[in-house]
């Protein structure tokens, strides 16, 4: 287990993240929490027990190449599903990416299956649904260097299963190959099919020996990366920190010379 770096009494969030797999995540969602000195803590759940929740405020579960219906191989999953429940019904937080959007999905009672393609790379995503008029989708969709709104833009997708938008959920986001690509269930409980979390290395990392067009993707992360870096720093910002505790909050050093990347 990671501990991540504690200001005691300055930040009521606390954060939980659930790793899946070694490769995936925390990626710039840690970098974000570290550069502030929110508190938080990784927890690997391939080989570590069920986490320890019970000053934790905020659950963040990343992505993975299993699927969610493998509950019989990754028992801890089932675990995940429980918790995303558990954190909601105390006014906590969930925010899930690509396998941990699929884990909210069955948490709440939705099918996840397997779609008609992968999406693999960079693509276009629209804001559908409830996702023009809500506050944290707007941060995404919003240029972060023009603060130029568009209800379409660029996302990094690894993904070749899909869900149903939960009974009782917002649809947020689709796109050309997948209609659901984001949900909010409540106010505090955010799932995303794409990959928020990405640092270049993590892309490049992840592109290594697969059969792709490595020189498209490659130009498009160079071209497109700080735009979507900067876009989910502002969705950060609006859901990691509660009102107050963006009257407190004050950049680290490292952020400021750009430790965040």
């Amino acid at each position: 287990m990671t501990i991540g770096k504690v200001l005691v009494n300055m930040y009521s969030v606390s954060v939980l993240i659930l790793k899946n797999v070694a490769g995936e995540g925390p990626g710039t969602i840690e970098n974000f929490l570290a550069a502030r000195n929110i508190s938080y803590r990784v927890v690997e759940m391939y080989s570590e027990g069920p986490p320890p929740d019970g000053d934790m405020r905020t659950l963040v579960i990343m992505g993975g190449p299993m699927s969610v219906n493998e509950g019989d191989r990754y028992p801890y999953l089932t675990n995940e599903e429980r918790l995303v429940r558990k954190f909601l019904e105390k006014g906590g937080r969930v925010l899930g990416v690509c396998l941990g959007a699929q884990v909210m999905a069955k948490a709440f009672g939705a099918k996840v299956y397997p779609g008609a393609a992968k999406e693999i790379g960079w693509y276009d995503v629209e804001l559908q649904g409830e996702g023009a008029g809500d506050a944290l989708m707007k941060r995404l969709a919003t240029h972060p260097q023009t603060g130029e709104f568009g209800k379409s833009f660029k996302v990094f997708q690894w993904h070749g299963e899909t869900f149903d938008i939960p009974r009782g959920a917002e649809r947020l986001a689709g796109s050309a190959l997948y209609e659901n690509q984001a949900f909010r269930y409540g106010n505090d409980a955010y799932a995303f099919q794409f990959h928020i979390e990405v640092t270049k290395e993590m892309i490049y990392r992840w592109m290594a020996g697969e059969n792709m067009d490595m020189e498209k993707v490659g130009r498009e992360t160079e071209t497109l990366y700080e735009d979507y870096y900067g876009r989910a720093v502002n969705f950060y910002k609006e859901f990691f920190y509660t009102a107050a505790d963006m009257a407190k909050a004050r950049p680290s050093a490292r952020e400021k010379q750009g430790g965040d990347e």
